[in-house]
C-alpha cells in the first residue's frame, strides 16, 4: 500500500501513511475543510416540500 499523501510505501505504525508528517498533513486537510463530501443543498425555508417525496430505492 502506498501513502495517499506522498506515494511512498506505507509504514505499519502510521498506516495508511508513510510517516507522522503525512498523517499530520492529512489531518490538517480535514480540519481546514480541504476535504469535502459532495451533497445536495436543502431548502430549509420550506421543509414540508421534502416530506412528500417518495423514498429513495436502495
Amino acid at each position: 500500500m502506498t501513502c495517499p499523501i506522498c506515494g511512498r510505501k506505507s509504514d505499519e505504525k502510521y498506516r495508511p501513511f508513510c510517516a507522522r508528517r503525512c498523517a499530520d498533513i492529512d489531518l490538517g486537510k480535514w480540519l481546514t475543510g480541504s476535504y469535502t463530501v459532495p451533497a445536495e443543498a436543502i431548502d430549509d425555508e420550506n421543509p414540508e416540500d421534502f416530506a412528500e417525496q417518495p423514498p429513495r430505492p436502495q
